[in-house]
């Protein structure tokens, strides 16, 4: 009897146990629009600090694990197609950073990489901002590396996206840019042509409208003159890059740190390359301090006046002031 009761127990449990409804699998969680405004402020950050210091390493790589974070949010979640895409988008503008940081700071090669990783992933988003972004960036990459052809047509790309046929700030970037490329390759002519265009689309732009940070933080008067003060250094015409050099510092922004060292710098090779040295050197040491001693790209630009002041005026007062000073900024710096 007492077994019988063991056994009838034993088998009760077994199917009171297969009967049981199983317990509800923990819901997946859902990825929303609220994570991807996260991501678009750590991207603000980033922008920030590029305006702030530029070329760094450090931006560089930030940017490239922030990719990696939008990337991997990716597979933690459910979410909708707009999420998704917007996720994308987000992770190609932080490799876009990435990208830029490279270029800024001269190291190419990586610059290159991180390119392939933002093109790859900005296909998938359908962002055609981000997409404008990447491939004006490789415009710019190879016009620093002295390869004006794969400039023309990577700018190109960006160009011929429908967001510059609809958006006149973009097309006026385009166009901006493209005037830099003409002078790369020596075309005065179209170099005057295109900065004479994008300031007409620029003067189209609605002001008001709803345009992406990276572009709003940075794109105005004073970047068309600074790409038009590179582009005549660039032709060897130093009166208009100087005019142009002037026109920039006068409408940047106060948080383009960046720019004001870049400006002021080329502006003083301006002023050297028409032999006035003096103003050239007082120029030049206008050039924030910290900018002369940590931004790779300001580096090399101070590097080449010296040597430009050296071989034009080598026992002059100026270039002796301009030793004592470079020697003084290098020391504070360390």
């Amino acid at each position: 009897m007492e077994r019988r009761t063991l056994i009838t127990a034993a088998v009760g449990a077994v199917v009171g146990a297969v009967g049981s409804p199983p317990a509800a699998a923990a819901a997946p969680r859902r990825i929303g629009m609220s994570d991807v405004a996260r991501l678009q402020q750590r991207f603000t950050d980033i922008i920030a600090a590029d305006h702030r210091h530029g070329g760094r390493t450090g931006i560089e790589h930030q940017a490239r694990a922030l990719a990696g974070d939008a990337l991997r949010l990716q597979q933690q979640g459910a979410a909708s197609q707009r999420v998704r895409a917007s996720l994308y988008a987000a992770a190609a503008a932080f490799w876009s950073s990435a990208m830029w940081a490279a270029i800024d700071g001269r190291r190419f090669n990586d610059a290159r990489e991180h390119l392939r990783e933002a093109q790859n992933i900005a296909s998938m988003s359908g962002d055609q901002a981000i997409q404008f972004r990447i491939w004006s960036h490789a415009g710019t990459m190879y016009r620093h590396m002295n390869r004006p052809g794969d400039a023309d047509a990577a700018n190109a790309v960006a160009r011929n996206l429908g967001i510059s046929r609809r958006d006149p700030m973009f097309a006026s970037l385009g166009l901006a840019r493209h005037g830099a490329i003409h002078a790369a390759a020596g075309d005065r002519r179209s170099t005057g042509r295109a900065f004479g265009q994008a300031q007409e689309a620029l003067d189209r732009a609605d002001a008001a409208a709803h345009r992406p940070v990276w572009l709003t933080a940075f794109y105005d008067r004073a970047e068309i003159h600074g790409l038009a003060l590179s582009a005549y250094l660039s032709l060897g015409d130093w009166e208009t890059a100087e005019s142009h050099g002037y026109r920039c510092l006068a409408e940047l922004r106060p948080h383009m740190r960046r720019s004001l060292a870049i400006t002021t710098t080329r502006l003083a090779r301006a002023q050297l390359e028409q032999g006035e040295a003096e103003r050239a050197v007082a120029t030049a040491m206008q050039v924030p301090a910290e900018a002369a001693a940590s931004h790779p790209r300001v580096i090399r630009m101070l590097a080449g006046f010296e040597q430009r002041l050296t071989d034009t005026a080598p026992h002059s007062p100026q270039t002796a002031v301009w030793r004592d000073y470079t020697a003084r900024v290098t020391a504070s710096a360390r």
